[in-house]
């Protein structure tokens, strides 16, 4: 089914790398011009996009500071002379134990995860207010459903995340503009880098599809949110993309257990 996106054009913040490089991808691949705002650019995408056909624009950014998001929005305006879709994915994960936590931490993370998106989702729907209508995807996290140790900062930022987007959404319907929130589980990025292999393989236990996220799963679980003709009637929605790692089934039964409780009788 055709998105019908092509002519659009979009800001990706934290575009070059993980989940924002592949959203950023997607919608490319859907015919959209695409400003990437993020920490370390990567020129090697501009080059990259040339095979969709669409403009790819690099807007060097630290979104924890709101002079900085608010030259981003009106950069990537200026360079792709309007705005359709805004998506909020630039993140910063600072763990650490609840009795141990840092002002330093607290800010940093806070600032890039939930004040970022609070400025930016300002600037862009100004925007988009005067032009009549856009789209808004929030990019969450599965944190938000499993509580865990010495995360208290980085899923309180993810938290916050939630009730913004549902806020946005009931403000900004009037102005035909949908604001949805994406919340992947566990993928392999950035972010995710630092866990041990022994963990890795605990959490993959806790994943009823018994595998981590592939990327590209992201991106097109983007498309149909922004898209109108996919989903034009979807606004304040959750789309969670973890393959079941929200559940956290407890685990009494083995794999071959599980799936006999369900298979048919021989």
């Amino acid at each position: 089914m055709d998105a019908k996106l092509k002519g659009k054009t979009a800001l990706v913040t934290g575009g070059c790398s993980g989940i924002g490089r592949q959203i950023a991808r997607a919608l490319a691949e859907e015919g959209v011009a695409v400003a990437i705002a993020d920490l370390k650019p990567d020129p090697t995408m501009v080059e990259e996009f040339t095979q969709w056909g669409v403009p790819c624009h690099l807007i060097p950014c630290d979104v924890s500071v709101e002079k900085n998001v608010n030259a981003m929005v009106s950069e990537a305006i200026a360079k792709l002379g309007k705005l359709d879709f805004y998506i909020n994915n630039a993140a910063a994960a600072l763990h650490q134990p609840a009795t141990k936590i840092t002002t330093e931490a607290w800010h940093t993370v806070l600032n890039t995860n939930l004040a970022a998106c609070v400025w930016g989702c300002r600037e862009a729907s100004r925007h988009m207010i005067a032009r009549g209508g856009g789209g808004i995807l929030i990019v969450g996290s599965t944190s938000i459903y499993t509580p865990g140790p010495a995360e208290t900062v980085y899923r309180i930022s993810k938290l916050g995340l939630k009730s913004l987007s549902q806020s946005l959404a009931i403000e900004l319907a009037p102005f035909h503009i949908r604001v949805n929130l994406l919340v992947p589980g566990h993928y392999q990025t950035r972010l995710t880098a630092g866990i041990p292999p022994e963990i890795e393989a605990k959490l993959i236990q806790q994943i009823p599809l018994r595998r981590f996220g592939n990327l590209r799963e992201c991106g097109c679980a983007a498309v149909m949110l922004l898209s109108d003709e996919l989903s034009g009637y979807t606004t304040g929605a959750e789309l969670v993309v973890d393959g079941g790692l929200h559940l956290r089934t407890l685990h009494f039964l083995s794999d071959e257990k599980l799936a006999a409780l369900n298979q048919a009788e021989a």
